[in-house]
């Protein structure tokens, strides 16, 4: 039987991203609300010592990540699950989807408010390539992303919130506002802005990925780009945006 979140519970929202995708930004908006609690990719530990070795070294800092985090996938979901940080009504936990590794029972999944960031395909590849030159569609977690967003909508019977970075950026107080109706809570204005710098929550891994957002106080506009993608990676470009207008038909509507 799937799990649902009591309605008078705490709201463990698990908001599940592909890299490049303004997901740490949206962690920062979540963190500037005095309500809510907040992890930053709390699976990356268990993906990183997943991942054979060769693939491990493209990572920023992976050994330092490894040591820092929790890496058993069933202790971490036990916690995501478990009591919320400070007793606070809120746990926004931003996940990144291909940190879910094949074999991994996610049952677990079905106790949290799941939601789904993504962002326009050739935009997020010429982004990653920059760090991790030869990305799978699996490495950018789209494939990851519609098999859960099909199993949460089974389960529970309620289709999860899609929202695209693009319209953050565009209007960020109605895309935020409507993804809060959806979701369960009130939307709080104290999510349209925040202190630069790192900050607590932060991975190891943040010097390495963060340094945009470490500079920033709020969403930045919408800016399209237009950089190519590389031709051996046309193949990524497809699939990915096969997947990506799978889940982009599914836009939360607005508030």
């Amino acid at each position: 039987m799937a799990k649902h979140p009591p309605e008078n519970a705490a709201r463990r929202i698990a908001m599940w991203s592909g890299p490049r995708n303004i997901s740490t930004a949206l962690m920062r908006s979540w963190g500037s609300r005095p309500d809510c609690a907040v992890s930053d990719e709390p699976l990356y530990g268990h993906y990183l010592s997943w991942l054979p070795p060769h693939r491990r070294a493209e990572h920023p800092a992976a050994d330092a990540v490894i040591g820092a985090m929790d890496c058993d996938w069933r202790s971490v979901a036990a916690t995501l699950t478990g009591p919320v940080p400070g007793g606070k009504p809120v746990w926004y936990q931003k996940h990144m989807a291909h940190h879910l590794t094949p074999g991994m029972d996610l049952g677990w999944v079905e106790g949290l408010t799941n939601c789904f960031l993504v962002r326009e395909p050739a935009a997020m590849i010429t982004s990653f390539i920059k760090v991790i030159p030869n990305p799978t569609p699996e490495d950018l977690g789209l494939p990851q992303q519609v098999a859960l967003f099909e199993r949460i909508r089974t389960a529970t019977g309620r289709t999860p919130p899609v929202v695209d970075s693009a319209d953050v950026l565009r209007d960020p107080r109605g895309t935020l506002a409507a993804l809060c109706t959806h979701l369960g809570v009130p939307f709080d204005a104290a999510m349209l802005s925040w202190k630069p710098g790192p900050r607590p929550e932060d991975g190891v891994w943040a010097p390495h990925w963060y340094a945009g957002v470490y500079e920033s106080t709020g969403f930045g506009p919408y800016t399209p780009k237009d950089e190519p993608v590389p031709g051996r990676l046309r193949g990524v470009l497809e699939e990915c945006n096969r997947l990506y207008a799978v889940l982009k038909q599914q836009e939360a509507p607005r508030a």
